[in-house]
C-alpha cells in the first residue's frame, strides 16, 4: 500500500509540475505573440490592407502551433526519461494524442504513469482551448474572415 501511495504522490507531482511549466510557457508565448502584433505596424485596425491581415494572422496559427509543439515534447520527454516509453517517437506520438485528448489507446503507459497522462489530457484540451479563444479573438480583432475583404474598393 506504502508504494502505491508514493507513485501516486509521484504521479500527482510531477503532473503539477508539467502543468506549471506548460501553462508558464503557453502564457509567455501568447504575450510574445501579441508584442510581435503591437510591432508589425498592422495594430490590428479594421482598415488595414487585407494581405497584411492574412499574413499576420499566419503567424499567430504557426507560433500557437508551436507552443503546442513544445509542449507535447516536454510531456514526451519526461515519458522517456522515466521509462515509460521506449522510444522518441512512440513517446511524441502517445504525448500528441493524449495532449489533445484523442488517446487512440494504441500505445498506452503502465498503469505506474497513467495518472500522469491523464492529468496531460486535462491539461492539453485547457492549453487548446486558450488557443483556440486567442486565435478568435485575434481572428476577430483583424476581421480577417469578415465580407469586407470582399467588398469593392472605391
Amino acid at each position: 500500500m506504502g508504494t502505491n501511495l508514493v507513485q501516486l504522490f509521484l504521479n500527482l507531482g510531477l503532473a503539477t509540475l508539467m502543468v506549471a511549466v506548460t501553462v508558464l510557457i503557453h502564457f509567455w508565448g501568447l504575450v510574445v505573440l501579441v508584442r510581435i502584433m503591437g510591432h508589425t505596424g498592422l495594430r490590428l485596425r479594421a482598415h488595414d490592407h487585407a494581405l497584411g491581415q492574412a499574413g499576420l494572422l499566419i503567424v499567430v496559427v504557426f507560433g500557437i502551433v508551436g507552443l503546442h509543439t513544445v509542449e507535447i515534447w516536454l510531456y514526451a520527454i519526461l515519458y522517456m526519461q522515466l521509462g515509460a516509453l521506449q522510444s522518441l517517437e512512440s513517446a511524441l506520438y502517445f504525448s500528441t494524442v493524449t495532449f489533445v485528448a484523442l488517446g487512440y489507446g494504441d500505445v498506452v503507459l503502465g498503469t505506474s504513469w497513467r495518472l500522469l497522462s491523464a492529468i496531460e489530457a486535462a491539461n492539453g484540451v485547457i492549453l487548446v482551448a486558450w488557443s483556440t479563444a486567442f486565435l478568435i479573438a485575434v481572428t476577430a480583432r483583424l476581421r480577417a474572415l469578415e465580407h469586407d475583404w470582399l467588398k469593392p474598393r472605391d
